[in-house]
């Protein structure tokens, strides 16, 4: 069940930042479209775009760290023994947990902060727009710990069941 939970997450994440990066797209170009045929411009598009930008980065952290997408120095584990390496595994996992829940408990901290703050243009609460970093390290934490057995024994991330890495070359 915990399995079917886990899948069903990341499906979720992937589509919300599927969506959000769409939306964002569309807004611009048809921005950018209007200003150069109209020489008017949605007033509201470069905020909502910038917003949905922010979300995406803090919604995608967890998915790229799941699947080791992020910039690692690995050379020390590399060139200690393998139980060494294992605890310097651990190590890294621990901290970057405790950085994530860090992360959660000052997101939190910033969005209830912002609740009476509005946005320039849209004049939304920007605790809507501050909440996408507790959010978005919540997350990075349910995917650390799916993955975290595994890379602490050998070193390993999950794979993407779409992504097939060796064609990546031919693209």
């Amino acid at each position: 069940m915990l399995r079917a939970i886990d899948r069903a997450i990341i499906a979720v994440n992937r589509m919300i930042l599927i969506l959000a990066l769409g939306a964002m797209s569309v807004i611009v170009f048809v921005n950018v479209v209007m200003r150069y045929l109209t020489n008017d411009s949605l007033v509201w598009a470069e905020e909502v775009a910038r917003y949905l930008m922010v979300w995406s980065t803090f919604l995608g952290i967890g998915l790229v760290l799941r699947y080791g997408g992020h910039v690692g120095v690995d050379s020390l584990q590399q060139s200690v023994s393998s139980g060494l390496a294992r605890i310097l595994r651990i190590v890294s996992l621990l901290v970057v947990g405790a950085f994530c829940v860090a992360m959660v408990w000052y997101g939190y901290q910033y969005a209830d902060r912002t609740q009476f703050q509005t946005t320039p243009v849209t004049e939304i609460s920007f605790s809507w727009v501050s909440a996408s970093v507790a959010a978005g390290f919540l997350l990075a934490l349910w995917h650390l710990f799916a993955v975290a057995r595994g890379y602490a024994l050998t070193g390993k991330f999950e794979e993407s069941p779409d992504v097939d890495l060796t064609q990546a070359g031919s693209l």
